[in-house]
């Protein structure tokens, strides 16, 4: 349930990154990496890939840390959603 919070979180952060901002790939990218939050998308690394990332891994808490400091310090989180309220 947690996992599923996180990715919906950073998934929200992608896509206000992605549409109102200055660097659609920086938005893409957060996308990408919110990804690995959502269970189904380990199960399919698991087949694909052959490995998984574990449930409450260092990965996803050290990946988590990063995304929350990319998008208020690089991404200017703040002003990217009050563009987004404005143009609502």
């Amino acid at each position: 349930m947690i996992s599923w919070l996180f990715g919906t979180v950073f998934f929200a952060i992608g896509v206000v990154n992605t549409f109102w901002g200055n660097d659609p790939g920086f938005g893409v990218f957060i996308l990408l990496l919110s990804l690995i939050y959502f269970l189904p998308v380990n199960t399919i690394l698991r087949k694909r890939a052959g490995f998984s990332i574990p449930r409450i891994g260092i990965l996803k808490v050290l990946l988590g840390i990063f995304i929350i400091w990319a998008a208020m310090g690089v991404g200017e989180l703040f002003d990217k959603i009050e563009l987004m309220v404005n143009d609502l």
